[in-house]
């Protein structure tokens, strides 16, 4: 496989409808897109999917490490078909996050050098013309300044970012395309042009941007704007992506030894699927399966939870629906079986529902499945979003003691917690906000409610489902 990252040169300058427009084109020209998104989001992936028919990958150094990146991209091929003759090459195609170089603990550079990929730059071109050349080589020789984080020096013997060529958005024909391709400086190439056009924006919400499912971009705008583009070009910029240690470039299917591990009594866990819980990584999906049986429920459409050994409430938009989860059958049989002992993990919009109650910004108070202490309380603002280390402070449902969790936090709610109540917490946070500055993971009986947002390489859902082996064999 062979791979492209799609880096902009600031936020807002169209990464995503590039994104896809370049998928699209190297469809039309014979290719297999295969859509990843570099950082913790959850939002633009959706939109890969919903236009390019196939789950997108999130590819985050901090969160998964160099070979964890790695891992999770050439698993997007081997678990969805190897190349053949029908579906063309695969070609990676990761849409970066905010500028190329901007990023704290990661950034869209880091994603490219750790996949040893090059990036097609994404211009706005509205108001430029000979400028956007300049912009292009002054990002290009930048690369020779750039501060990597030591985790991708310490895996890539000579990390580079590599501008080769340039997408020039909200760009016009005729002259103004033409001159902004003469602008180019030597080695980078003109790889076409996204028109300004309508119907080519997200539509924004209080958190985020809409789902993919939700406000997909009309198929007929993609078809226009990747009508602008040369897939072929596109194609012959790309180059292999490196594979994970210990696979060959031949088999690139790093297969996990801890998979199973020969054990065929495997427990089930509950995973709540529906417009209230939705924010799960595609390797989170595949790691659940792969160690055990998953079953999934719609607490919002009044689904009760079924029988499990083991249940994870991921995060979504509880606030915009919290008068049907708050008459959800699943809510109460959720807390008589916690208070049995059921391991339970919730993350961000599952530890609002697993909270006393849920405040949205109108004021209106619902009751949740009163599991853990507190009460969440919706802000106009958001109140935390950063990349998060959790240390662990003892053994629990997710980690063993001292282990270091990382991921993520983007949240507009805010736990508040009684002086009187006797609230325990799961995790120290060493980076981030967590639940009050300083901790994360209030935690009550066997069950867990997080801020934090975990990919599948920190272990936490391997540990989630050990909990459920113990959990069936009345341990």
């Amino acid at each position: 496989m062979t791979g492209i990252v799609v880096g902009g040169t600031a936020s807002g300058v169209g990464k995503t409808v590039a994104t896809l427009a370049i998928a699209r084109a190297l469809s039309s020209a014979g290719y297999r897109p295969v859509p990843a998104k570099a950082g913790p989001d959850y939002i633009d992936p959706s939109h890969h999917a919903a236009a390019i028919g196939r789950p997108s990958r999130t590819l985050d150094t901090w969160m998964q490490g160099v070979d964890g990146v790695r891992r999770n991209l050439h698993r997007a091929v081997t678990d969805d078909g190897s190349d053949s003759a029908d579906s063309g090459p695969s070609i990676a195609v990761v849409e970066g996050m905010m500028g190329l170089y901007d990023g704290s603990v990661t950034s869209t550079a880091a994603t490219a050098a750790a996949l040893d990929v090059p990036v097609v730059l994404v211009v706005d071109a509205s108001a430029g013309m000979q400028s956007v050349g300049a912009t292009a080589l002054g990002f290009r020789e930048y690369a020779a300044h750039v501060a990597l984080p030591d985790a991708i020096h310490e895996a890539v013997a000579e990390p580079r970012v590599d501008v080769v060529g340039v997408v020039a958005a909200r760009a016009h024909g005729g002259r103004h395309a033409a001159g902004i391709r003469e602008s180019l400086p030597e080695g980078i190439a003109w790889l076409g042009r996204v028109p300004p056009m309508d119907g080519l924006e997200i539509p924004d919400r209080h958190l985020g941007l809409h789902m993919g499912d939700e406000a997909p971009i009309p198929e007929a705008a993609i078809d226009e704007a990747a009508a602008a583009l040369d897939g072929e070009a596109l194609a012959r910029v790309a180059r292999p992506v490196a594979t994970p240690e210990g696979v060959d470039a031949a088999n690139a299917n790093p297969a996990n030894a801890n998979s199973t591990n020969g054990d065929t009594d495997r427990p089930t866990v509950a995973v709540a699927t529906d417009a209230a819980f939705r924010f799960v990584y595609p390797a989170t999906r595949e790691r659940l399966r792969e160690l055990a049986t998953v079953v999934t429920f719609a607490p919002v459409a009044g689904d009760d939870l079924p029988a499990c050994d083991a249940v994870y409430l991921p995060g979504g938009y509880p606030e915009n629906h919290a008068a049907a989860l708050s008459s959800s059958p699943a809510l109460s049989t959720l807390a008589s079986r916690a208070a049995d002992g059921l391991p339970v993990l919730g993350e961000c919009g599952g530890l609002m529902a697993l909270s006393q109650s849920l405040t949205t910004v109108d004021g209106e108070t619902y009751g949740m499945a009163g599991v853990l202490p507190g009460d969440v309380v919706m802000q106009e603002r958001y109140q935390a979003l950063d990349h998060v280390e959790l240390r662990a402070v003892d053994d629990g449902v997710t980690a063993r003691a001292e282990e270091r969790h990382r991921g993520h936090e983007f949240h507009y709610s805010a736990q508040t917690l009684d002086p009187d109540d006797d609230a325990r917490f799961a995790f120290a946070v060493e980076r981030g906000t967590g639940i009050d500055g300083d901790r994360d993971g209030l935690r009550e009986h066997r069950t867990v409610g997080t801020y934090a947002h975990r990919h599948a390489e920190c272990g936490a859902f391997d540990r989630l489902v050990a909990a459920a082996h113990d959990y069936a064999r009345g341990r």
